[in-house]
């Protein structure tokens, strides 16, 4: 290997000995040292490249004048940017000033260009994968695989339809055992309230929710037990209804609950009643937050007692001056910036009374303290009084005009005010409602989200819907974090939603997580109870997300897809209740426009999707009814909820549900369960015809058509009889039946050995001419075409079983007669002594032909 180096080092010399030359040095030099040899030659090269000239004039026929740029560029000196145009004097104060002032502009506006840059790719990104991960989902729900289980898509049916309906996609795996769990404790509440809707009775629909969630869960702060207290508070729900059987209660009495807010959250967004209803949510929303505040002070308390020194008084104003001794007191000293009144933290306490919203013990407490409180400030008590005592925590003009002049003097640029004493003014006068942050006050989300909702001011700053705008500017990754880190929280910004107002935004929010998605529809159902719920028309509803986003109308949320997503685990094995989830859907019939008669179809067409997916057999008939053994009928689960589902009669029933529930049954291969829906609809020729139809498919099937054929068979001889009895649907389709399930028969006989049996009911059924009669056999011939399309299908069936009839009872008989001949000449040969050989001959002979 060396020497063969060594050779083609020898040889890559010997490549430029032809250059040498022997009067120039040689160089030894790498390309590098090369590289900045030449550099440095460069400058001292004097001229212009050759090319130069040829440059200029090109680019001088474009009028730019190149030797003029380049002198420009060479004195260029870029150290001097920033600095004025005009040279300032040391004196100059003003000038400097302004300068100071327009490059602070200019810095401002480049970072403020920057970070819009920067955050319109991000949010460009984020929409980008939330849309990607939406449609992924999408996919794994469409092919089963929503739960990461193996189980394929199941298909109805075996045929092959073109257009098949979008009922007979997958049908997502069974849930896992805790989610089972989980959804049991919620289903029994929406069984409960559909019961109530069909008795016309209201329902705490949101306090059932919280019951159930408590018994998976105790924890009171557990992140959805508080998204429910939130909603309950907002809709000012009562924990508890008395039943109209109850003595004293009455249907005139008994609080409305259902669709209460309908009208005011879908109408007019500047009616009077949508301002009332969001002056409701503000206040419903905050008295949530003060009690979940509460409960945190108690629980704070309790769990550090040497701290809190609570003592023997039961008073919520001694908690509070325990809950502060915990959080601001240390190592003997309070807290900075927190000023001492009476020898006590008085303003913090004014404002955690408030915060917890027990704002008369707060009151009473100034009143307590008046003397020391106008020591420092001579009118708060008087104004703290008529804010306290006014129904909606508003002051009159003349002491809010006050109230302002003191925050802005003494306390608006003040870095030592204490900053509850800070919270108390601008609550009180609701002041300078775009600074929403005060130090130590808004410490954490629930804080800050309780002040912005008492500083809301539905005559100003747009109120309710203005606060909502700035926190979807704010956006989720604000009060949650960035996505995956530890500190994610769904509930935040669920909570953040509701409680400004964007409800169909809240249940979007919960479900797009995964473990919160029965919550996400549980807490919708709620919503769409209470009527806060908008559901988009049918143009505007999206496959891909339930949440409807558009900028001519408010956002939007499909009810109906997050209750199909959510009962295709369950729909084949217990349709029932899938059923009582459908139900829900036609809440939103009373929406304006033609969105709330689309709620009902779509809630009709959910009915027909769980009918034809769900199992057959006896449950299946519970849930459509049927026919007893003595041709009675019985209503079905779903008949029995007719005024759920807005049908005044049966006609409507079974031209909306039944009816086109038997056509997708039918499309899907089912066709036992179409047959009987069309029977109960009361379509006995289509009965009849499918009857013939599928009977002739399964009679010529392999097999026999296993037992799916003999569940058919026995349902077509029922009905047959039936409509026998009550001569429902003469015809040739069903006299064809008829011929059908003896050719049936037959083939079971023939099966069975009883070849006898099986001739005589081919016979029967007079579909083959067998006397013998040419000219009856001639017309038969002819009539033939008229037969059912069944019976004409099924030609190759009957006649070769009506030969193998005939000939096995040829068979079968002739061998009786060979047995009965060898026997008599067995007897004969016995006695051939005592016949004349004339008579035996003659009986040999007979046997011989007989036996041929």
């Amino acid at each position: 290997m060396s020497t063969d180096l060594s050779s083609l080092l020898a040889s890559s010399k010997a490549l430029t000995s032809h250059l040498k030359r022997q009067d120039l040095p040689n160089v030894s030099l790498s390309l590098d040292q090369i590289e900045v040899q030449s550099r440095r030659l460069l400058p001292r090269q004097p001229g212009v490249q050759p090319d130069a000239g040829r440059a200029n004039y090109l680019l001088a026929q474009a009028q730019i004048d190149a030797p003029a740029l380049a002198s420009s560029i060479a004195h260029l000196n870029p150290s001097a940017t920033f600095l004025p145009l005009q040279p300032l004097q040391d004196t100059d104060i003003s000038g400097y000033l302004r300068h100071a002032h327009e490059q602070n502009v200019i810095s401002t506006i480049e970072e403020a260009r920057r970070e819009t840059q920067e955050e319109f790719y991000r949010v460009l990104e984020d929409r980008s994968r939330h849309e990607w991960e939406a449609r992924k989902k999408r996919v794994f729900e469409e092919l089963g695989g929503r739960l990461g289980g193996n189980s394929g898509a199941v298909v109805l049916g075996t045929r092959t339809i073109q257009n098949r309906s979008a009922l007979t996609v997958s049908a997502a795996p069974s849930p896992s055992l805790q989610m089972q769990g989980k959804m049991m404790a919620y289903d029994r509440v929406v069984v409960e309230l559909n019961a109530a809707r069909l008795r016309g009775a209201s329902f705490p629909v949101v306090h059932a929710f919280i019951q159930a969630a408590l018994s998976l869960n105790p924890d009171r702060m557990h992140p959805v037990i508080r998204i429910f207290h939130i909603l309950a508070k907002i809709t000012g729900e009562p924990p508890a209804i008395p039943p109209l059987a109850h003595a004293g209660a009455h249907i005139l009495n008994t609080p409305l609950v259902e669709r209460r807010y309908a009208r005011a959250h879908l109408g007019d967004p500047v009616s009077r009643e949508a301002v009332e209803l969001r002056k409701q949510i503000a206040s419903g929303a905050r008295a949530a937050l003060e009690e979940q505040y509460l409960d945190l002070l108690e629980r704070t308390v309790q769990a550090r007692p040497l701290e809190a020194r609570l003592g023997g008084d039961p008073s919520i104003a001694n908690h509070v001056r325990a809950f502060l001794l915990v959080r601001f007191y240390r190592g003997g000293e309070w807290q900075d910036r927190i000023e001492l009144v009476a020898a006590q933290p008085l303003w913090a306490k004014l404002f955690y009374l408030v915060r917890i919203g027990h704002v008369r013990e707060a009151l009473d407490e100034a009143l307590a303290q008046q003397q020391a409180i106008e020591h420092r400030e001579d009118s708060f008590v008087t104004h703290f009084r008529i804010w306290v005592e006014s129904p909606d925590h508003r002051l009159p003009k003349p002491h809010r005009d006050h109230v302002q002049a003191i925050y802005n003097a003494y306390m608006l640029h003040s870095t030592s005010v204490d900053p509850f004493k800070l919270a108390l003014y601008k609550l009180m006068g609701k002041l300078d409602p775009a600074k929403r942050t005060v130090p130590l006050v808004t410490a954490t989300t629930e804080d800050w989200l309780w002040f912005q909702l008492a500083m809301v001011d539905e005559e100003d700053n747009g109120g309710l819907r203005g606060l909502a705008e700035v926190l979807l500017n704010y956006g989720e990754r604000h009060f949650e974090g960035a996505p995956g880190s530890k500190d994610v929280r769904t509930s935040s910004w669920v909570a953040v939603l509701l409680t400004c107002g964007e409800f169909e935004r809240a249940v979007a929010a919960l479900w797009d997580h995964p473990e919160t998605e029965i919550e996400a529809v549980h807490l919708a159902i709620g919503l769409a109870y209470h009527g806060l719920l908008r559901a988009p028309s049918r143009a505007e509803t999206s496959d891909i997300t339930p949440l409807s986003l558009s900028t001519s109308h408010p956002p939007a949320l499909s009810l109906s897809t997050l209750i199909w997503r959510y009962v295709r685990q369950f729909v084949r094995l217990d349709a029932k209740e899938a059923l009582q989830y459908v139900y829900t859907v036609t809440l939103g019939a009373d929406q304006p426009g033609s969105v709330g008669k689309e709620q009902l179809q779509v809630a009709w067409d959910l009915v027909r999707r769980v009918i034809v997916l769900a199992n057959a057999g006896p449950a299946w008939d519970e849930l459509v009814g049927g026919f007893r053994a003595d041709g009675m009928r019985f209503t079905g689960v779903i008949e029995q909820a007719t005024p759920l589902l807005k049908l005044s009669d049966t006609h409507e029933l079974n031209a909306e549900i039944f009816v086109p529930a038997a056509r997708q049954a039918e499309e899907s291969d089912l066709v036992l369960q179409a047959i009987k829906l069309y029977n109960l609809a009361g379509e006995y020729t289509t009965v009849i015809n499918s009857l013939a139809t599928a009977l002739g498919t399964t009679l010529a099937a392999p097999g026999g058509g296993g037992e799916r054929a003999r569940s058919l068979e026995t349902a077509a001889s029922d009905i047959i009889r039936h409509y026998e009895r009550m001569g429902r649907a003469p015809g040739r389709a069903r006299d064809a039946v008829m011929k059908l399930l003896r050719v049936r028969e037959a083939l079971d006989a023939k099966a069975d050995g009883r070849l006898d049996r099986a001739f005589e009911i081919v016979e029967s059924t007079d579909l083959v001419p067998l006397d013998g009669d040419v000219a009856k056999i001639n017309r038969r011939a002819e009539e033939f075409k008229d037969l059912h399309d069944a019976l004409q299908r099924n030609l190759h069936t009957y006649l070769p079983l009506a030969m193998d009839c005939i000939a096995g009872v040829y068979q079968k008989s002739l061998a009786a007669l060979r047995k009965k001949s060898r026997s008599l000449m067995v007897f004969a040969g016995m006695l051939r002594y005592r016949l004349s050989p004339d008579v035996y001959s003659y009986l040999a002979r007979l046997d011989v032909e007989v036996a041929l």
